[in-house]
């Protein structure tokens, strides 16, 4: 093939642009005055569709691989010996150009399956050193070959993943709240601190439902519900990128992870086999996924590492192109998760080397090779020999420019960093985070001590292992300031109350998130840290007690060296002693849950006076908890999950069908807290749903109404869930299934009528013959407070 083939020199022909219709004079964009007035690709006026086609006819093959290849770690061949963007390293080792770079924000580039050095990770450049890396970086591309810009990407899980970003709570905790507008809102401004320091995709938001709280990657989830995880999955994007497929400044693309069976992996190890069958996708994973898909211009998706039925994701055709771009539509890019094309041949061993994992990965669908492009930069040496057809290329190169063109990054400027600053971390950023971490505080338990009056006691100790470290979670970096337990409640009592503090135990031996060996702390030690904080907490008047995870003991397993589930749920280390210890002391203990998975405590639970469950509330999170447990905020937040009380109930969750949850021998089927729970310091009433129409034909719509009234002394907010149950079907249902939530906030006496309307979609099931139908029948319409605590009305179906 030569270099540039002499046709791809003209601009597109004459008869696809008069095919571009909208108004446009043609004779701009014919051959001669198209040569005249410049190449169409760079003519911001025309369609995205007409530039993409202009530009890959004047591409040669290696430019057009070139796009759909990474640098992550490979970033060392375009950085000099600061690390900064070298223009001349850069034209040696990338002559055709480079389609995209994984983290501007870290030097050393990320760590894989297969790369798990601690020199690749977390080597973070600050801001300014950032926004200089891209524009470097963007004004060689721009005067380079076709002066194609390069994409790059950032995580942005609950926060932009760099320094000095805002780090707000984790999606677990978010998916609390039960609010979809704060998460738009959140996710809004997530998206600007990306896009103000160069990058235009953002890898997420996380749509996985989560069904085994062994699996460490669980605080990366919405919770175990299909329907829930949907609708925070399409506020996210909405708040990433905007409402449709164009990106408005401000904005960054958002990627869909991780399709899918991710969240309910063989033994909850993470990337083990889903052993799901077809229904189940359809009827529990494909929900959320589908949801985003039809309701927003969502950019890209990006496969699991996990197999289905034989065949991991990156590999699977059915999954990627006939469900995911046939039934769904989906127009977008498939971007790879890192390392995960390799891994077709060094994990999967579905192929002998790199070149078969690439060719198995490109005609299934996926369009990029991250994090380094280590498969895809032999396909241009493949396509020559005849093993890959360059329709195959073309239609992945083709997919990645079309978000360039999307992104407006051919007419972008550079970025300015005076600006940038203005808009990281700011006072309104800041209070938003605050607003999260209130609104994402669950009450588990509250023995009357709950809420505490400042000043009631004169000696308050706040003690454990999470008390006095801000507890962020994975895909986190270093906010510009954080506010933990301690500092939370000594600013809240300040002149009321001498806060003293004792650290209990420690959970682990390190606090490096990044280092792959976990060892738990050394049991002598911890207990000799008991006895001291026996002592602090008995010259006290109440002990408010921090326990839970480290982001080391619950985190993403992403190598045999570096792991993150367990088989254990219970309190690690010598938590479960110190709280027994403090306990005996008589003493009001108070427990502050800081966890990434569900808090499977079956001792604290029974044992405390109270529990405040608080995930990883991001980095107001010391604020948030100080008012909640003095009362200036009154917790609203229920439980995106259910919570076990014992790892031998695994896998469980609220919709499950009505053959499971039999029951044991010597034990009950109970949960520790069902799904949705969560309490108050004030109470509520709620009257039976009341129905528009007893009865509806299946393409019919039926509103359903109730009341809720605040029928205690405080304001408060409340959670109305709605569930649906398919009393007879042709195929099993589950015993309920969420299909409406709304967060109402109530004044003392207040009552409001709460309305919802469901539809085809909220009664619908993929039936025998795998069409998706609505059966006539009975169906049970419940709404109340939790999975556990509901009133029914019946609806027919005719």
């Amino acid at each position: 093939m030569s270099l540039r083939p002499a046709e791809s020199r003209f601009a597109v022909s004459r008869r696809v642009l008069l095919g571009w219709g909208g108004g446009a004079s043609m004779l701009a964009f014919l051959p001669v005055a198209a040569r005249a007035a410049g190449p169409v690709y760079k003519d911001a006026r025309a369609p995205v569709d007409l530039r993409v086609a202009d530009l890959m006819s004047r591409m040669t093959l290696d430019e057009k691989v070139a796009q759909i290849i990474t640098l992550s770690t490979r970033k060392r061949d375009v950085m000099d010996e600061d690390r900064a963007f070298d223009p001349a390293r850069a034209t040696i080792a990338y002559p055709h150009g480079i389609g995209q770079i994984a983290r501007p924000s870290d030097r050393g580039g990320a760590a894989t399956a297969n790369n798990t050095g601690t020199d690749v990770t977390g080597r973070w450049r600050r801001p300014a050193e950032t926004i200089a890396f891209v524009n470097a970086t963007q004004k060689w591309a721009r005067a380079t070959g076709l002066g194609i810009p390069v994409m790059f990407h950032e995580e942005s899980l609950h926060g932009y993943m760099a320094p000095e970003a805002t780090s707000f709570p984790q999606a677990i905790a978010m998916a609390g709240s039960f609010d979809p507008e704060l998460v738009e809102r959140v996710q809004s401004v997530i998206g600007r601190e990306v896009r103000a320091h160069g990058s235009t995709l953002a890898l997420s938001p996380v749509v996985d439902i989560a069904r085994d709280p062994r699996w460490g990657r669980i605080e990366e989830t919405f919770g175990e519900d299909p329907y829930l995880c949907g609708e925070m999955g399409v506020a996210a994007v909405r708040g990433l990128q905007g409402p449709g497929k164009e990106l408005p400044e401000g904005k960054v693309f958002a990627t869909l992870k991780h399709m899918t069976g991710h969240g309910q992996p063989e033994a909850g190890n993470n990337v083990a086999p889903a052993p799901l069958g077809k229904r189940e996708l359809y009827d529990s994973f494909f929900p959320p996924f589908r949801e985003v898909v039809r309701r927003t211009g969502i950019a890209a998706v990006m496969p699991s590492y996990n197999e289905i039925d034989g065949i991991p994701s990156h590999a699977n055709r059915w999954l990627l192109n006939d469900v995911l771009r046939g039934e769904w539509g989906f127009d977008g890019a498939i971007v790879s998760d890192y390392a995960a094309i390799p891994e077709l041949a060094t994990f999967h061993h579905l192929a002998a080397d790199l070149e078969g994992a690439a060719r198995l990965a490109l005609h299934a669908g996926v369009d990029t090779d991250l994090p380094d492009g280590e498969a895809y930069r032999t396909l241009a040496d493949q396509v020559r020999k005849g093993l890959v057809p360059i329709s195959v290329v073309d239609a992945a190169c083709r997919r990645m420019l079309t978000l360039k063109f999307r992104a407006g990054m051919f007419e972008a400027g550079p970025i300015d960093p005076k600006a940038s600053a203005k808009l990281t971390a700011n006072a309104e950023a800041r209070a938003l985070a605050l607003e999260a971490a209130r609104k994402s505080i669950c009450l588990l338990k509250n023995g009357g001590v709950l809420p505490l009056t400042p000043g009631a006691h004169k000696r308050v100790a706040v003690i454990g292992p999470n008390a006095n470290v801000t507890r962020l979670g994975g895909y986190s970096s270093e906010p510009r300031s954080s506010v933990n337990l301690v500092e939370g409640i000594t600013a809240r009592l300040k002149g009321k109350a001498e806060v003293v503090f004792a650290q209990g135990v420690f959970i682990t031996q390190s606090e490096d998130r990044s280092a792959n060996e976990v060892l738990l702390a050394d049991p002598a030690k911890n207990r000799a840290l008991i006895a001291e904080a026996v002592e602090t907490a008995k010259a006290s008047d109440v002990v408010i007690l921090a326990i839970g995870d480290t982001e080391q003991t619950s985190r993403e397993g992403y190598a045999k060296n570096h792991l993150g589930d367990r088989t254990d749920l219970d309190l690690l280390g010598e938590q479960n002693a110190l709280f027994t210890a403090l306990k005996a002391t008589g003493k009001p203990v108070i427990v502050v849950a800081l966890n990434g998975r569900p808090p499977s405590w079956p001792t604290v639970a029974e044992q405390a006076d109270a529990i405040l469950e608080c995930w990883y509330l991001g980095q107001e999170g010391g604020t948030a908890m100080a008012e909640a447990l003095f009362g200036d905020v009154n917790p609203g937040a229920k439980l995106p999950v259910t919570v076990v009380k014992d790892v031998g109930q695994v896998p469980f969750f609220y919709n499950h069908k009505p053959s499971a949850k039999r029951g044991y021998l010597f034990s009950d089927t109970a949960p520790l807290y069902p799904f949705g729970f969560g309490l108050s310091y004030t109470s509520f009433a709620f009257g039976a749903p009341a129905l528009s129409a007893p009865r509806i034909a299946a393409a019919g719509t039926v509103t359903v109404a109730v009341e809720v009234a605040n029928t205690g002394a405080r304001e408060g907010d409340e959670v109305l869930q709605l569930y649906v149950h398919d009393r007879e079907a042709s195929v099993t249902r589950p015993v309920m299934e969420l299909r409406g939530f709304r967060r109402v906030t109530l004044k003392p006496g207040e009552t409001r009528k709460v309305e919802f309307t469901l539809g085809p979609d909220d009664f619908s099931l993929w039936n025998e013959d795998m069409r998706e139908v609505v059966e006539p029948g009975l169906f049970d319409i419940m709404v109340g407070n939790s999975s556990a605590a509901l009133k029914t009305a019946t609806l027919e179906i005719a």
